[in-house]
């Protein structure tokens, strides 16, 4: 019950991080976003991590928490970017596919996916391509949703991250994620000395990046406490169901609205991550 209780929570927190770092980004550069989100993020970790008062786990399990960040900010580039060109309940559920890359990953190591899985892929992948798809204004022909391209990328990315994360996990979670969070933070902060961004930051914009990183990293938190109180695949489906927040977020926030073909993609996209996570 505990387990399930977090894995909804950090479901919740998700969703809400996505949909203001979705709004962020509709008002400032990207790299903004990141950066100062990240930063939040990083500060809270390094509060959690001294108060646990455990040393690191092995220099091989920190390296591949490192390398994750290269995916994980990337990922979260392009999902950032999706949500602001392009339409919330459409680029959430899209990009909530990258639950397909550890099951494909699994099976080039030599792994099976259970029945579950393979109709949980089935269905994402049906429901990605209709969700992708969006009338033309003049209703003659049909193209491809803006910011679809971009959710595919960071579907991309969060699966690869996914699968760097749990192997630096097998060391110590909380300091997977604050050596990824490191290197990441550094990352960012690199590229925008070089870029030098124009921030246009404003009270209200500061507040929602700080909600932006605080909001992640209880999800990130919520997520890994659930994995050690329950059945992963319990967890997995729970926490699974955050594009939902952002969907609901989107409709009553901005009131967003999709066409009846895409809502039957966004439907068939979490229906699939919610087998593959119920799978295995």
């Amino acid at each position: 019950m505990i387990a399930v209780a977090l894995g909804l929570s950090s479901s919740l927190a998700w969703g809400i991080a996505d949909f203001m770092g979705g709004l962020a980004s509709r008002r400032m550069p990207v790299l903004t976003v990141l950066a100062v989100s990240q930063v939040v993020g990083l500060m809270l970790l390094v509060v959690v991590v001294a108060a646990r008062a455990e040393g690191p786990p092995e220099a091989h399990h920190l390296l591949v928490a490192s390398l994750s960040a290269f995916a994980g900010v990337g990922a979260l580039a392009a999902f950032y970017r999706g949500l602001a060109v392009g339409t919330m309940a459409v680029v959430a559920p899209i990009s909530a596919t990258a639950a397909v890359v550890p099951v494909v990953a699994g099976v080039a190591t030599g792994e099976r996916p259970d029945a579950l899985q393979a109709i949980g892929i089935v269905l994402a992948v049906t429901g990605v391509v209709l969700a992708s798809r969006e009338q033309a204004e003049d209703g003659a022909k049909r193209g491809v949703a803006t910011g679809a391209g971009l959710a595919l990328v960071a579907a991309l990315g969060f699966g690869l991250f996914f699968v760097l994360i749990d192997s630096a996990s097998e060391g110590d979670v909380f300091w997977a994620l604050l050596v990824n969070r490191i290197t990441g933070v550094t990352m960012l902060l690199t590229l925008a000395a070089v870029l030098r961004p124009s921030s246009g930051l404003r009270g209200s914009d500061a507040r929602l990046l700080i909600g932006v990183g605080a909001f992640d990293v209880a999800a990130n938190a919520s997520f890994a406490v659930a994995s050690t109180e329950g059945l992963v695949s319990v967890v997995g489906v729970c926490s699974s169901l955050y594009p939902v927040v952002t969907v609901l977020l989107a409709r009553a926030v901005l009131s967003e609205r999709v066409r009846s073909l895409q809502l039957a993609g966004v439907a068939l996209a979490l229906a699939g991550v919610v087998a593959i996570g119920a799978g295995g």
